[in-house]
């Protein structure tokens, strides 16, 4: 079981991850859009685990639904209310439990991502975060680490395409051949959710 421990554990390294990548996220960001993707969600992690510290949420749920609440209130740009609704989506789907299964969290991940998909009326194959999120909710249902390997290979996938949303699909043609930095930092979160499995022996 994935208890509330897991959850911290999770938006953390999560934290960790965006503070080293940051420099990367910008770079893929610069090409095809604002140059600010690293440096934004490093603000809005780094609130994130100082609200966490704070106040210390009793649930799976309500870790998520912070981190959300955090990302939407620091975060600029279009990021902060994708990855705040992801966040508080998918804790709001887990409710009250004080723990629950990966095959729950898989089913909260996917009416998260589900959200996302309406709030940026973007869908697969569109040059976004989703090309790593939805690959991602899917096999979670198998495994942390098949979710981590298809939230990867979504985002390697991202650099041939063109994009059809957000800022980057305004250069049109010209987003060919970057790998989108949205679907990049998505890895990442999926990464240091497959870390936090790993660290909790693989609960189930």
């Amino acid at each position: 079981m994935l208890d509330t421990d897991f959850f911290r554990r999770w938006m953390t390294v999560t934290a960790a991850a965006v503070d080293r990548e940051a420099a990367y996220l910008t770079d893929l960001d610069s090409a095809i859009g604002d140059a600010d993707h690293g440096s934004n969600l490093q603000r809005g992690f780094a609130a994130v685990t100082a609200a966490l510290e704070k106040e210390p949420p009793q649930t799976p749920g309500a870790v998520l639904m912070l981190a959300g609440r955090q990302l939407i209130s620091t975060v600029g740009g279009a990021s902060g209310p994708l990855y705040g609704t992801l966040l508080r989506r998918t804790g709001k789907e887990l409710g009250d439990a004080s723990a629950v299964t990966r095959d729950e969290l898989a089913r909260a991940l996917a009416a998260g991502v589900a959200a996302v998909a309406k709030l940026g009326g973007a869908a697969a194959g569109d040059k976004t975060m989703l090309d790593a999120l939805l690959p991602a909710a899917e096999a979670l249902g198998t495994s942390f680490e098949a979710a981590l390997d298809a939230a990867r290979a979504g985002a390697l996938a991202t650099v041939p395409l063109q994009a059809r949303k957000g800022r980057a699909s305004y250069l049109g043609e010209r987003s060919i051949g970057h790998q989108d930095p949205g679907a990049t930092s998505a890895a990442l979160l999926i990464a240091a959710l497959a870390a936090a499995g790993s660290a909790d022996g693989g609960a189930a």
